[in-house]
């Protein structure tokens, strides 16, 4: 746990640190990632551009804290729906997750975008977002691991040449005991999960997909379920 400021200087700091912050979060939602620039937070405060500079070492790195806020805000939301659900419910924990998400998406589309919407020209994200990007997957990872040895294979099909190859990145932080079907099985569920997360938040649904929220929600929840099942872990989810 981060320790709390413990000057008057600490503390003024922290509380302008945050206020840039903030102002940033304002920016994104009227400018975008794009346009976000600290000379313009700098008037919005009343402060001269040379003393955001203090707090604020670049336009990049406020965007780093702001796309750490943002990561960190989601696994935080993703990891207190998960928590809760008994262990051996690999599908309640499955949907959980993929819950989470979805609302925190919606709750907080500034935010959604700027992680996961355009990259934003000139700005490469440092190791420091690493961390925080990873929170959500390392919920989803742990469910393929945590797997009963009884559960049905994701699929009969063979796996085709160059897989193993081509998982090695994330061969590298399972258990030998997760077969490559699975591993390619969790990577599609993950990607379809936010493909289709993106795809509400960035309207590509209008005219595709009914716009109550019970419509919207009604097919989210389908997908839920046929993802788990493409896992192997569906039992006790239902169309």
């Amino acid at each position: 746990m981060q320790s709390l400021p413990r000057t008057a200087r600490e503390r003024a700091r922290a509380e302008i640190t945050a206020e840039i912050l903030q102002a940033g979060r304002r920016h994104l939602a009227t400018e975008g990632a794009a346009g976000l620039s600290l000379r313009a937070i700098a008037r919005e405060l009343g402060m001269v551009s040379s003393a955001v500079y203090r707090y604020v070492a670049s336009r990049d790195d406020l965007l780093t804290r702001l796309i750490i806020e943002a990561y960190d805000s989601l696994g935080a939301a993703a990891e207190a729906a998960e928590q809760p659900v008994p262990r051996a419910d690999l599908a309640a924990r499955w949907s959980a997750v993929c819950t989470a998400v979805r609302t925190w998406a919606i709750a907080n589309p500034n935010e959604y975008a700027l992680i996961y919407g355009s990259p934003v020209p000139g700005y490469v994200a440092p190791p420091d977002t690493i961390g925080p990007a990873s929170r959500v997957s390392a919920l989803l990872v742990q469910i393929m691991i945590d797997q009963h040895p009884g559960a049905r294979p994701p699929s009969e099909r063979p796996t085709s040449a160059g897989l193993a190859a081509a998982l090695a990145p994330l061969r590298a932080v399972l258990p030998a005991s997760v077969p490559d079907q699975a591993v390619q099985a969790g990577l599609m569920a993950w990607a379809g999960l936010f493909g289709v997360v993106s795809l509400e938040m960035f309207g590509q649904f209008t005219n595709v997909i009914a716009a109550g929220p019970r419509d919207r929600d009604a097919f989210f929840a389908e997908c839920v379920a046929r993802w788990a099942d493409q896992l192997g872990i569906g039992h006790g989810l239902h169309y």
